[in-house]
């Protein structure tokens, strides 16, 4: 194993422990032996190590991960059965990842609700498992694998996506490189480009089903009755809540 420090730890230097010793440690534990507890852990670490190793850290803290995936170990070690009959790893692995994986989920930089975070994710498995062919599925195959309107698919998966700052370089060079904003700029106008952005944050100021109303109209160019068919309320609740939405929208950006 190559010298890697995780939280002041050098994991080369980490210990090695047969599966009777881990046992006969277990044992000691339950009957309260903190030194037998710490030793544990220490042997254990390499395991958890191993583990993390499986997640893209790379816009996370990895002594982070790793310290959440010792949360995982010490949970799996409290609860673990001597009588149950399998090796400790084998029940305390789903427990770590578990651990990591909640973590990674709920570690965002935009809060959004579970109910959002569980289909973006149920879209992201889709398409993994969709993609196997080589072909990138569309989100229309995603959303039919996934069960749920292709709108709501494509909020979700919006909603869990890292923003970037408008003044990241999308590439450097000696003379500075260009940023988004400038990439922005080009395509279209200031005054549009700031028009747009406005729009945007004013609809963040909408609850969730006005949200969906307004792309399904505007963006998907669905009818009233249309949108009523498919989140399941009526053409007239669809048309009231649009107008509610479009009067907040004018007296927002106005």
């Amino acid at each position: 194993m190559n010298k890697v420090l995780i939280c002041g730890i050098d994991t080369s230097k980490l210990p090695r422990a047969t599966n009777d010793e881990l046992i006969n440690l277990l044992k000691e534990i339950k009957i309260g032996n903190e030194e037998a507890r710490e030793q544990f852990i220490m042997y254990n670490m390499r395991l958890v190590l191993s583990l993390c190793g499986r997640f893209n850290t790379t816009k996370n803290n990895v002594d982070d991960v790793f310290q959440v995936g010792m949360v995982g170990l010490i949970k799996a070690m409290d609860n673990f059965d001597l009588d149950v009959g399998v090796r400790f790893s084998t029940y305390a692995v789903p427990m770590i990842l578990g651990e990591i994986k909640r973590f990674l989920r709920d570690n965002t930089s935009l809060k959004v609700t579970r109910s959002l975070r569980d289909i973006a994710y149920r879209a992201l498995s889709a398409k993994e498992m969709l993609g196997k062919d080589g072909d990138e599925p569309t989100l229309d195959k995603i959303a039919e694998e996934v069960g749920v309107p292709v709108s709501e698919v494509a909020c979700a998966l919006d909603a869990i996506s890292d923003p970037i700052s408008i003044y990241e370089n999308v590439y450097s060079d000696e003379d500075g490189g260009l940023m988004v904003v400038e990439q922005l700029k080009s395509s279209t106008n200031e005054d549009s480009w700031l028009e747009q952005t406005t729009l945007k944050e004013a609809l963040k100021t909408l609850g969730t089903r006005e949200q969906q109303i307004l792309q399904l109209r505007y963006f998907v160019g669905k009818t009233q009755t249309e949108i009523s068919d498919e989140i399941g309320i009526s053409q007239a609740q669809v048309s009231r809540l649009e107008k509610n939405a479009i009067k907040i929208l004018r007296l927002t950006t106005s």
